[in-house]
């Protein structure tokens, strides 16, 4: 009974909401039907009257919640993220603490007067009509419902709210370093994720976010000389009343909506064939050099677009828009906010990565407060495949920096596993070196294990089977091995959830008899090039016995490692010169130092 429910709202939902929501149900009715997956539901109503010279607005929100879970509800969550930047909150705490806090925040909250914080003030809730018991607890609104939420429900919770935007400190916020008047980023009420793993109604500290999927209608008024871009698709021409206008969005099957507003704002737009309007929001007060980059952008931004809908899947959206605000650079839904004032390179940088972002993060959208590495690590990688490609392919390794950055943290004594929520990392050097580079190598280093065309199968089947769906870590693992028909488990046991290292080497070279060593605790199969006495080479595959198969390879392959060997010895054809573990320098071996042998 509850799938043919569930089925009908799937329909309902179809025929209401159009080509997104097609994508959307695609992807999810075979996982329903054969796996019991689920996921929770949202639409959101909100009318908004900002007021541009306090910075204070007033909100209106209804929201319709369906329980697509098997549990009963008893309590509900919100976000109220503005409360974070309020003297001593936990954001404004933690960076007060942290050996290396995030210069942009360092301790600018706890100085922050009283018309200069950030706040979300919830007047009054009700839930189907009746009113609510709630409670403001830092940024989580703690709600206890009049009557439980049953399976398969779907019930109305109105609100009204009043808030005020904080100075600009991170991400959100007023009058940025540039000068953006709105960096309007998790700016409303937002009700909190229930999964099959229970309530995610983490706290904001500093790190990152996770929501519910639904559809948005967000009227907006504000100051008639302001120019508003965001997330969603406006809805004919803004209404004019005295001095102020109204902005309408619609916004079908995102997790998120955003919005940035300023007076100077130049509005250009680039149209890709047979794909998404691309929006870009940049001040007229820059310097020339700046507005010639931003006039430069829209072309490559489609390269982009371009690069990521081939490698990865189709872009689902009708726009996208690279809006100037923020305080560097984060992503959104259908759009993104960064900083202007940057060179040519470092602005298309920066579009790239958080272009790149809607793939991994808005729309397969795993939990990034616990899986972060699975953003902004993929994110990385892809990105810089992209740059790579887009500079003319001129780098042997793109990814070489990510292999830096994973260099020094397993090497530095203070790693911790990628399985570290995002915000309990000891420092931000070790979470930016996780979740960044080990993530970006986590991709990379796979490819070097089954091979790069089984890589790109790999992104393309996850990114098919898992957009819309939340997938968790072991997801992208499980479709490698459906790709290949290996056992990858080890891959992510070691790579993932522990700090263990991966270190070869070449123990000795006695005319034609090699001997290797395992010396760091992680297995991994082997890529060796030798060079002969002759002139000549050849490049040898050794499997790792626990993978249960072999990588496309050109290689010879020779007999299986078995991993609790601690040495592994062969013969090679003829008297050898000199030995190279893995040439490519795509598996991650913290000692590269005894990887070379040359008589």
């Amino acid at each position: 009974m509850k799938h043919s429910i569930l089925g009908l709202l799937s329909i309902l939902i179809l025929i209401s909401c159009g080509s997104t929501e097609q994508a959307f149900k695609s992807t999810n009715s075979a996982n329903n039907a054969t796996n019991g997956y689920w996921q929770q539901h949202v639409d959101y109503t909100m009318a908004i009257d900002m007021d541009v010279n306090n910075y204070q607005y007033k909100g209106t929100q209804k929201l319709v919640y369906t329980n697509n879970s098997p549990d009963v509800l008893n309590r509900v969550y919100y976000h109220l993220y503005f409360n974070a930047f309020q003297p001593g909150s936990e954001m404004d705490v933690r960076s007060r603490t942290i050996d290396d806090p995030d210069r942009r925040v360092g301790d600018r909250i706890s100085k922050l007067q009283p018309n200069e914080i950030g706040y979300i003030k919830v007047n009054s809730l009700l839930q189907n009509g009746t009113s609510v018991s709630y409670k403001t607890v830092g940024t989580v609104l703690e709600v206890q419902l009049d009557k439980p939420i049953q399976p398969g429900e779907k019930i109305t919770f109105n609100m009204d709210f009043d808030a005020q935007v904080p100075v600009q400190i991170r991400r959100s916020g007023r009058n940025n370093a540039e000068g953006v008047a709105l960096s309007m980023s998790q700016w409303y009420p937002k009700l909190a994720e229930y999964d099959d793993e229970g309530w995610h109604a983490d706290p904001y500290i500093g790190r990152e976010f996770h929501g519910v999927w639904g559809d948005f209608d967000v009227k907006l008024t504000i100051d008639k000389d302001y120019v508003v871009g965001g997330t969603g698709y406006l809805q004919g021409e803004p209404t004019e009343t005295s001095d102020k206008k109204t902005y309408h969005f619609i916004a079908p099957k995102v997790h998120d909506f955003t919005w940035a507003a300023d007076p100077d704002y130049i509005h250009d737009t680039f149209q890709m064939p047979n794909g998404p309007t691309l929006h870009f929001y940049y001040k007229s007060t820059l310097d020339k050099v700046y507005l010639d980059n931003w006039k430069k952008l829209p072309a490559d931004t489609a390269l982009l677009m371009d690069f990521f809908n081939e490698h990865i899947g189709e872009y689902p959206y009708d726009q996208y828009s690279v809006i100037q605000g923020g305080d560097g650079g984060m992503e959104y839904a259908m759009s993104t906010l960064i900083t202007g004032k940057r060179k040519y390179g470092s602005l298309l940088g920066v579009t790239a990565h958080e272009l790149a972002h809607t793939w991994f993060q808005f729309l397969l959208a795993s939990n990034e407060s616990k899986h972060e590495w699975m953003d902004e690590g993929f994110t990385s990688y892809i990105s810089n495949l992209a740059m790579h490609s887009l500079n003319g392919n001129k780098n042997s390794n793109p990814l070489s920096g990510s292999y830096r950055g994973y260099y020094a943290l397993a090497n530095s004594g203070v790693e911790q596993p990628l399985t570290t929520h995002s915000d309990r990392y000891a420092s931000n050097r070790v979470y930016g070196a996780a979740a960044y580079s080990k993530g970006a190598v986590f991709l990379a280093q796979l490819g070097y294990v089954i091979g790069d065309a089984n890589l790109d199968k790999t992104i393309k089947k996850y990114y098919q089977d898992f957009k819309f769906k939340h997938p968790k870590p072991f997801d992208i693992i499980r479709t490698a091995e459906r790709i290949t028909d290996f056992e990858l488990d080890w891959y992510f046991t070691d790579f993932a959830q522990t700090t263990n290292t991966i270190d070869y080497g070449i123990s000795s070279v006695d005319g034609k008899k090699i001997t290797l060593e395992r010396i760091g605790l992680m297995p991994m199969p082997i890529d060796l090039t030798v060079t002969y006495t002759d002139g000549t080479t050849e490049d040898f595959y050794i499997p790792l016995q626990m993978m249960r198969g072999e990588k496309p390879t050109s290689a010879t392959i020779i007999n299986d490692w078995a991993w609790a060997m601690p040495t592994y010895s062969f013969d090679a054809k003829k008297v050898v010169k000199s030995v190279e573990i893995d040439s490519s320098q795509m598996m991650a071996d913290v000692d590269r130092t005894n990887n070379v042998f040359t008589k």
